[in-house]
């Protein structure tokens, strides 16, 4: 078996179904017949004493040996390629496949769009876009990559900061004539405050305007951990809350939510793509990213 571990198409057929996360993708991609794509990953799990995939009806999943060799081959299959790039001539365009996640509300409002220009310059790629408010595990899902929004935490993966957002909270006209205008951020602590749950502390804000600076601690009766609901829940006139200002400029557009206390800073956050942990970044992820930072820049997001 020993020449089998030796043929680079074997690896390459392993990171083609590992990316896809299906056989039946995996071959529509290489150009291949399926059972000629399970034939050789059969061969490459006899050569290596090791299953790699769990099969089943509806899902295949790495194996723990089959995530610690994607990790360990994916970038030097990369590299190869890279160089082997960098000596002929560039494709005229994208080919393949690759996975994008994003939150909900970005999604629909800002990575939709950019994907549909994207895919009308690259018709012979495949894009699968994946909305999800909860972090995903970029290997085990399949993720190229992943646009998320907050405060990242220090890990392995690789990240590229796109934009930053900015913070306000919220009311309808509606809760205002109900409740009383509010006037001062201590206010907010006897008002009908709506939790965001993925949030570490959705209840607890510090205000800023100048060198003053005023924490406030919220009580709720609702909570919710979906930004999309919330987003409903603000224009019922159900209480007030805190949100990324950029994805609600079209119900501060039409009046529908009003800015309140717009004199006081909250804490801003970024926007950034991040990818699995390793050397390895699909080419379609990059020119992506590109393509969406500069839809970000045209449009004021960033």
């Amino acid at each position: 078996m020993a020449g089998a571990l030796r043929d680079l198409n074997l690896v390459r057929t392993f990171l083609a179904v590992a990316g896809a996360r299906s056989f039946t993708v995996a071959a529509e991609t290489l150009g291949m017949a399926r059972p000629q794509v399970s034939q050789q990953i059969r061969k490459l799990e006899r050569a290596l004493g090791a299953q790699l995939f769990r099969r089943t009806t509806r899902q295949v999943a790495l194996t723990d040996s089959g995530r610690a060799l994607f990790e360990r081959c994916a970038p030097l299959v990369q590299g190869i390629d890279d160089g082997l790039g960098a000596v002929g001539s560039p494709p005229a365009e994208l080919t393949g496949r690759i996975r994008i996640s994003a939150p909900v509300d970005h999604a629909a409002q800002l990575i939709a769009p950019a994907i549909s220009e994207f895919a009308r310059l690259h018709p012979r790629l495949h894009i699968e876009l994946h909305a999800s408010d909860r972090i995903q595990d970029l290997i085990a899902e399949g993720i190229d990559v992943s646009i998320r929004v907050g405060w990242l935490k220090d890990s392995s993966m690789r990240v590229t900061k796109l934009g930053d957002f900015h913070q306000g909270v919220l009311a309808s006209r509606s809760y205002l004539r109900r409740k009383g205008q509010i006037l001062a951020p201590a206010e907010l602590a006897e008002h009908e405050w709506i939790a965001l749950t993925l949030l570490r502390a959705p209840l607890t804000w510090t205000f800023a305007k100048g060198g003053e600076r005023v924490p406030v601690r919220m009580t709720s009766q609702i909570r919710t951990d979906s930004p999309t609901v919330l987003r409903a829940l603000l224009i019922e006139g159900a209480g007030v809350s805190i949100v990324n200002l950029d994805v609600f400029r079209r119900e501060l557009h039409t009046g529908r939510l009003v800015h309140v206390l717009p004199e006081w800073q909250l804490p801003s956050g970024g926007i950034y793509a991040v990818f699995p942990p390793g050397a390895h970044v699909v080419p379609a992820s990059r020119t992506f990213v590109e393509h969406l930072r500069a839809k970000m820049q045209s449009e004021n997001w960033a």
